[in-house]
């Protein structure tokens, strides 16, 4: 017997661990410790672009290990999926945000599912509706939501829905497309009301929290995530947007997402290592295809 108690194996295991140089044993402490998932950010804009060695390093030392990257338009879809290929922790989606319903080419079924064979596309999106803003008609909107519904009730994939100022346009659109055949998928930058919450996740959605659950004035939306089930939750920056206090006005990033959870950890009475466990499984749960990566390449 080993004087470890463990005996010969366990003796040969730990003089492994000699042989390991230091960045060897960061990684492998870094792959067995419970980390976050960022579930949108856009690292194809150029406020992160421009960096995205850094952007990701400091991910990765804050604890991200895996990040989905978002699609807004097809036409700059090859930087979104660039970005993808070039980080084994990253995974993307693809689709046309509503703001670009109008001025994007139309697309099909055929056409996002055809594109969502590739390995690094996980999901459909982000669409929905947006009716603050209404960059475009909100015609073009809705027809552009239903077809990547579509998309992803034949591909099996989720679909990450945008929606401001549309609840009930949203809850509805959703309950119709539903009843043709089911799918998955997720509300992203959670900021409506209990009500569509309660909508969503009563057709199996998600709810991903970003860092406005931080903002002072949004005690409403803290009330919905008390409400919210932890098996539904996600987090996310949608960087370079919405930075989280204490970094609110700056350019956002994934490695602030630790900010969001740990926020959001406490108005749920958990400790931040089973915040990240909890979303972290979530996460894979609904974006299926994505794989457990938490090391940068």
């Amino acid at each position: 017997m080993h004087a470890s108690g463990r005996g010969i194996a366990g003796a040969f295991q730990i003089d492994a661990e000699l042989f390991l140089d230091s960045t060897q044993r960061r990684r492998k402490k870094e792959m067995s410790a419970p980390y976050l998932v960022d579930s949108h950010c856009h690292l194809d804009f150029p406020e992160l672009s421009s960096d995205a060695n850094g952007v990701i390093a400091r991910a990765r030392s804050a604890g991200v290990g895996h990040l989905l990257t978002i699609s807004t338009k097809l036409t700059a879809f090859d930087g979104v999926l660039a970005m993808a290929e070039r980080f084994e922790n990253v995974s993307c989606s693809v689709g046309i945000h509503p703001h670009e319903a109008a001025v994007e080419p139309e697309t099909d079924v055929e056409r996002l599912t055809t594109l969502a064979k590739h390995p690094k596309v996980v999901a459909f999106g982000e669409t929905g509706l947006d009716f603050y803003y209404e960059h475009s008609p909100r015609a073009e909107q809705e027809k552009s939501f239903r077809v990547h519904l579509a998309a992803s009730r034949e591909a099996g994939l989720p679909t990450i829905v945008h929606t401001r100022d549309a609840d009930a346009e949203t809850a509805s659109i959703l309950k119709e497309e539903m009843g043709k055949g089911a799918f998955t998928g997720v509300i992203h930058c959670f900021s409506s009301g209990l009500e569509l919450a309660k909508q969503a996740l009563d057709l199996g959605f998600y709810i991903s929290i970003s860092g406005i659950v931080t903002f002072k004035k949004a005690e409403e939306l803290r009330e919905t995530v008390k409400y919210v089930p932890i098996e539904r939750l996600l987090v996310e920056t949608d960087s370079p947007y919405l930075a989280p206090i204490p970094h609110r006005g700056k350019t956002n990033e994934p490695a602030f997402v630790t900010h969001t959870a740990a926020f959001v950890a406490e108005l749920k009475g958990v400790t931040r290592e089973e915040l990240a466990v909890r979303t972290t499984e979530n996460f894979f749960r609904l974006f299926s295809k994505a794989t457990h990566k938490d090391v940068a390449a």
